[in-house]
């Protein structure tokens, strides 16, 4: 015995409805003789009458009453089916976990939550910032799906994937003497209280891998944890810095001047999950959303103009 389609239910049920061909169409916006070869065809292959013509008129044939009963129920249940995909592309009843380095989280973050907030409108999203000792029990205990990093964690537990690479720049205070120049040598920064990272932590050697390849060694005025930390200690005139581009991503920061390195020096960023982990579709939008502003932070970079 032949069974009803998906579709050859919609199209008896329309007839149903409507009581013609034509008004089946209607409702279907499809051909009246596309209709009419489908109900033959339909009760040619289940070998039962489901119409009685009257007058032009298309009745449910008597025998096949129950039939027409559980076409409804079909049809309600295709009503919720669809209801429940409309609220999941949605993202609705569902909760994002992801989380994000400092020094990626307060610009490029936020742009990714921008798109993801259009893209999924109901989703849930929570957002946390780790320090790279925190992200291995974040991924192995499935506190979240993944964390944007800048730096390679080497663990055989977790996967990590290259999404981005910045510059490295170095910053200034407003009115500095160094905001004058196009751009800066480390050289010319070891000349001044200089503020960093400690070199033990992996995103501090990273800032420190220009200095270090030229045999330098700058004199720590102070340091600090976090690209926010040191961004804010010089925007209030107590030294210079170097810091990723990404955590100067801002087409305008007051107090801040930056300036690309003449030394060519880079950091990359990493999407890192736990090995053998599926992420959710809206993790795997989060982790493309990440590469696509990552690009676009470099591709949109603006030196402020040196001072006359």
């Amino acid at each position: 015995m032949k069974e009803l389609t998906l579709r050859q239910v919609e199209v008896v049920r329309a007839v149903m409805i409507a009581g013609t061909i034509q008004g089946a169409a209607d409702l279907l916006n499809v051909s009246a003789p596309g209709i009419s070869r489908l109900i033959k065809h339909t009760e040619g292959g289940l070998g039962i009458r489901l119409f009685e013509r009257k007058a032009g008129i298309f009745v449910p044939a008597t025998e096949a009453h129950a039939i027409f009963a559980m076409l409804e129920q079909v049809h309600r249940q295709m009503d919720n089916l669809n209801v429940a995909v409309s609220a999941l592309q949605k993202g609705h009843e569902f909760t994002l976990s992801f989380a994000s380095a400092p020094s990626i989280a307060q610009f490029i973050a936020a742009r990714v939550i921008r798109g993801l907030r259009h893209r999924f409108p109901d989703l849930d999203i929570d957002l946390d910032i780790l320090k790279i000792e925190e992200t291995l029990d974040y991924l192995l205990l499935e506190k979240g799906e993944v964390v944007i990093m800048s730096s390679h964690l080497e663990n055989p537990g977790i996967q990590c994937t290259p999404i981005g690479e910045g510059r490295i720049v170095a910053i200034m205070p407003e009115g500095h003497e160094l905001a004058e120049k196009l751009a800066v040598s480390i050289h010319d920064l070891v000349r001044y209280p200089f503020i960093g990272v400690d070199p033990s932590d992996p995103y501090g050697q990273t800032l420190a891998r220009p200095f270090d390849d030229a045999g330098l060694t700058p004199r720590h005025a102070m340091r600090g944890r976090f690209a926010q930390t040191i961004v804010s200690l010089v925007r209030h005139g107590l030294g210079v810095a170097v810091i990723d581009e990404f955590s100067v991503a801002e087409v305008y920061m007051a107090g801040l001047v930056r300036r690309p390195l003449i030394e060519p020096a880079t950091i990359t960023a990493w999407s890192v999950q736990k090995r053998g982990r599926q992420l959710s579709s809206f993790a795997e939008q989060t982790v493309t959303l990440f590469r696509r502003e990552l690009g676009r932070a470099r591709a949109r970079e603006r030196w402020d103009h040196p001072t006359d």
